[in-house]
């Protein structure tokens, strides 16, 4: 469901950094996917926090 929503980032000025996710736009999806919204809600910040984290890592090293 992640994947899914690699198209509902939230950037920084001039995309120089990925803030999250639109969350609301991620549990719609879950619901529309037949998921357990509460479920999807409760996990979501982490998943969100691990994406986050590891894109700006990313980002960072292919402009060092």
């Amino acid at each position: 469901m992640i994947t899914r929503c690699s198209g509902q980032l939230r950037l920084g000025p001039n995309a120089s950094v990925v803030i999250g996710l639109d969350l609301a736009v991620a549990v719609s999806l879950a619901t529309a996917l037949g998921y357990d919204a509460r479920a999807v809600a409760e996990l979501l910040p982490a998943a969100e926090a691990g994406l986050t984290r590891a894109l700006n890592e990313r980002r960072a090293s292919q402009h060092d």
